[in-house]
């Protein structure tokens, strides 16, 4: 992060525009200056006010139960300074944070009955609102999502999981707790706010210091000017020894807007007031941050044998009568406590006279104050039962599967080399004609076999049983996992050309939807993002991290706060879709378990039926799966005959060797799937074959019957077949042409 220089005034620096300060700007100056116990950069800030009569300044809270003073009257005179000097103060009301903090249990509606509450409280202790807006973040949010959730997400692309987690103090965490992933998202969120609400000035607590400074470095970045001036004001300490801030959770630290006079006479008679003593004395804070800024002055009554009545006008003057014992600790508190009382009395006088107000303290004193953390187990929470199909589960509502259903099926089954689970498939096909199938890819390069004949044949098998099939281009996902350089008009070029391989490929589109993700989720986004949130505050970090080989990566890995926020969206994506079915590879499993998780989490029926199909290996040995930054190691869609010989020649086949030999796993998953047989031609070595099952050619292969050699140029043979009308299209279609021209030209990076 930058340097910090706090509260460096050089008269050479402190207007780089070469603007002259005025009169009339330095008091505003001034008048801003007060109110941020610390202040990046002064320079900034003169040069702000010189050149704009009146900016936006940012500040807000998150609704999380009662409101206490240092939230109340500290706000009430920070506002009014800014406004008296021109500011315009938007007030970020941060519903959706306090829910992903999981104040109130999460509860939406209680956090809007105390966000309403704390308008009330302002308006009654005299916050000056005419130059404010109180502004809903979930209402803002979206009103204007096309434009929020790109730069979160970009956010999220340009830091690290460490730099996001040394942010955690403004949600009240260290970085070494439990976290869940929705505390990652909330400092992205936190950090686009400023930016969505074209804030000239960030003004929050010296808490909130690191996502400010967090924004400052995302414009560096991103070459963005005007970076924020961070004004962070002082925190208000608890009413005892050693409290650092005021609590909600314990009303002993804390004196709240609407305590009795009786209360607030008790608080301050017992809050840590050591006598001659002024570091870390509570009392003396509040004299300082809310009684002199409030009155002007401070004034202590007392009997003429204790020195008589007298009016404070510095708190130095404060500090030198006690520290030297001419200031008794008792004379201190009732002067407080009566400073206090004064200016609570108007808030206590509304919440009793105006029903609107009484009615909603009422209902937040009756909320109990909590961030209990919904967080899933760190464990996978539901007990796998692979492939098991008894009858009596397979119907679990009771009906007869028909011949046709039972068809349908074995149709369906017959994708996945795993299921989870039988039972639920079965009666999902029993009682739903036209289930839907989720499918989805990165739009990231090439096309190689695995992503494109796998795919149509999967897809023709799932619409021939009835399914209509949502296919997902990702292209929000292929950014947030930095594919093509998270460049999205190159992943959109990349997601036209799959498209038309897939039509080229024979894919049957009678029951297929091609959904483009950021398209759905922009026009969704109301749904979409309280999902990804919730979803994000019931799992746990080690949780969601676990999913990282969805995107190819390991949980060891150095990663950015987009895998993070990836595995949420994947997850939410399923329902958004309104997905029966996850026809997914084996490495997208563990996503579509915390899906099946979410479920249980919320007690929703109908979970998601997990179908994961086999991951074709690379050509060369040990190679799990086919790579598009290492060619070798793939056959792409359009590759030429020539090319696609080659490949196959080269490629690992020991003889009578089954496991672990990509030529027979081609065979299997691709070329029998597609031609319900392998047909070798050979006189010599035994005369020509075809084989209908994959059994009689492994035991052909493990005797030396049938020759590596042999099954080579069968292989080849039937591939090119597969391929000839996808290279027909490419060098016919101009559009076609075209998109693969580029494709071609574009680096495959992350």
């Amino acid at each position: 992060m930058e340097a910090l220089s706090i509260n460096a005034q050089t008269q050479a620096s402190s207007l780089p525009s070469g603007l002259q300060i005025s009169e009339e700007v330095e008091k505003r100056y001034n008048v801003v200056r007060s109110v941020g116990e610390q202040c990046i950069h002064d320079d900034e800030l003169k040069d702000l006010l010189a050149k704009k009569a009146a900016p936006v300044c940012y500040d807000g809270f998150e609704p999380s139960g009662r409101m206490h003073i240092a939230q109340g009257l500290m706000k009430i005179l920070n506002v009014n300074k800014l406004t008296s000097a021109g500011c315009r103060v938007k007030i970020w009301i941060a519903d959706w944070f306090a829910y992903m903090n999981n104040k109130l249990g999460g509860d939406l509606k209680k956090i809007r009955i105390v966000g309403d509450y704390y308008k009330e409280i302002f308006q009654a202790a005299g916050m000056n609102t005419e130059n404010v807006e109180f502004l809903w973040s979930s209402d803002e949010i979206n009103a204007r999502g096309e434009e929020y959730w790109p730069l979160v997400m970009d956010i999220a692309c340009k830091n690290s999981l460490a730099q996001i987690k040394r942010c955690m103090p403004i949600m009240g965490l260290s970085e070494t707790e439990e976290l869940s992933a929705a505390h990652i998202l909330y400092v992205c969120m936190q950090c686009a706010d400023t930016f969505f609400l074209e804030a000239d000035i960030c003004q929050l607590g010296v808490d909130q210091q690191t996502v400010n400074l967090l924004a400052r470095d995302y414009c560096d970045n991103t070459k963005r000017g005007n970076k924020p001036v961070i004004l962070s004001h002082h925190m208000l300490p608890g009413l005892q020894q050693g409290q650092k801030k005021m609590s909600k959770s314990d009303p002993s630290s804390a004196i709240f807007m609407e305590d009795e006079e009786a209360e607030v006479n008790v608080k301050i008679k017992k809050a840590y007031c050591p006598p001659d003593i002024v570091e870390g004395n509570p009392c003396l804070e509040y004299v300082k941050y809310i009684i002199l800024p409030w009155f002007s002055e401070f004034t202590v009554e007392r009997d003429e044998k204790y020195g008589g009545n007298r009016t404070f006008k510095s708190f130095e003057d404060i500090v030198a009568d006690y520290e030297s014992g001419k200031l008794h600790p008792k004379d201190l508190k009732d002067a407080l406590t009566k400073a206090l009382n004064k200016i609570l009395q108007p808030v206590r006088d509304h919440f009793k006279t105006n029903s609107r107000a009484k009615n909603l303290l009422k209902q937040v004193k009756g909320y109990k104050v909590t961030r209990v953390i919904p967080t899933a187990s760190s464990t996978e929470k539901e007990s796998l039962s692979v492939n098991t199909s008894s009858a009596a589960s397979s119907l679990a509502a009771g009906l007869q599967m028909s011949e046709e259903a039972e068809m349908k099926y074995q149709t369906v089954r017959s994708i996945g080399e795993e299921c989870i689970q039988e039972d639920e498939l079965k009666n999902l096909l029993a009682k739903k004609p036209a289930p839907i199938c989720y499918d989805g890819f990165e739009p990231s390069g090439r096309m190689h076999i695995a992503q494109g004949v796998m795919k149509v044949t999967n897809v023709n098998k799932l619409t021939s049983a009835g399914c209509q099939v949502k296919i997902w281009i990702a292209d929000w996902f292929a950014q947030l996992n930095n594919k093509l350089g998270g460049d999205l008009e190159r992943i959109r070029v990349v997601g036209e050309y799959f498209k038309e391989i897939w039509q080229a490929g024979g894919m049957n589109n009678d029951k297929v939807a091609f959904l483009w993700a950021s398209d759905e989720i922009n026009g969704k986004g109301n749904k979409y993002w309280p999902l990804v949130m919730d979803i994000a505050r019931r799992n746990n970090l080690r949780r969601i991290l676990r999913c990282g080989q969805i995107m190819g990566r390991s949980e060891t890995e150095v990663l950015s706060a987009a895998q993070i926020l990836y595995p949420c969206m994947q997850c939410a994506d399923i329902f958004l879709l309104e997905a029966d079915i996850c026809q997914l590879g084996m490495d997208q499993r563990k996503v579509n378990m915390l899906a099946r998780e979410y479920c249980a989490d919320i007690k929703r029926k109908n979970k998601p039926i997990i179908l994961s199909h086999h991951m074709l290996p690379g050509l060369q040995q040990g190679q799990e799966k086919m790579s598009k930054s290492d060619p070798s190691s793939a056959i792409f869609m359009e590759d030429e005959e020539a090319d696609v010989n080659e490949k196959i020649n080269k490629a690992y086949c020991p003889p009578r060797t089954v496991e672990g030999n990509p030529c027979l796993e081609y065979i299997k998953y691709i070329v029998l799937p597609r031609f319900n047989e392998f047909n070798v031609e050979n006189e010599k070595n035994g005369g020509n074959k075809t084989f209908k099952s994959f059994e009689d050619i492994a035991a052909d292969y493990e005797s030396g019957e049938l020759h590596p050699e042999d099954l080579k140029k069968a292989l080849m043979k039937a591939l090119n077949i597969t391929l000839q009308p996808v290279r027909d299209h490419f060098k016919t279609n101009e559009r076609a042409k075209n998109l693969l021209e580029q494709v071609k030209a574009f680096r495959v990076t992350r």
